[in-house]
């Protein structure tokens, strides 16, 4: 993990693997956040009523939305999807210490529309004071404007 510190982009970090929301198990740390479709059970931080949008839309403008933040990129060379799943993975590094957290999104469809998981998480230390929470929540402002702007 030290040569994750020292590396740009995603370099550094092991290839990116699918990530089975249904099974998902959160760490007892405070670093993380995860969304959850208000439909779904789960455990998650945060829940959202279904989205307006196809789960294809709904990953579209996430693309977007990922493109548009500071320091994030595909968590692989090429974009991490996993097109099986409709999920999408990302690495964004912090601005101090280049500390790599990983942003994972799957779109679904559900009752309503479309279910929308969402996992940021530190890969380094216990506590992240809350960046988690807050990089979900603007990530999910800015995918709800970019749906409404179309």
């Amino acid at each position: 993990m030290i040569s994750a510190l020292f590396s740009r982009g995603a370099d550094g970090l092991p290839a990116p693997v699918p990530l089975d929301f249904a099974t998902l198990q959160l760490p007892a740390s405070p670093n993380t956040c995860l969304l959850t479709p208000s439909v779904a059970p789960g455990q998650g931080h945060l829940h959202r009523d279904p989205l307006p949008a196809s789960p294809e839309a709904v990953m579209a403008a996430l693309d977007r939305v990922a493109a548009g933040m500071p320091r994030t990129f595909p968590l692989a060379r090429f974009l991490a999807r996993f097109p099986a799943r409709n999920q999408a993975q990302w690495v964004v590094r912090s601005a101090l210490m280049n500390y790599p957290d990983i942003v994972v999104a799957e779109a679904v469809p559900v009752e309503g529309g479309t279910g929308l998981w969402m996992y940021s998480r530190s890969l380094i230390g216990w506590s992240d004071l809350g960046v988690n929470r807050a990089r979900v929540m603007a990530w999910l402002a800015a995918l709800e404007a970019a749906l409404r702007a179309g």
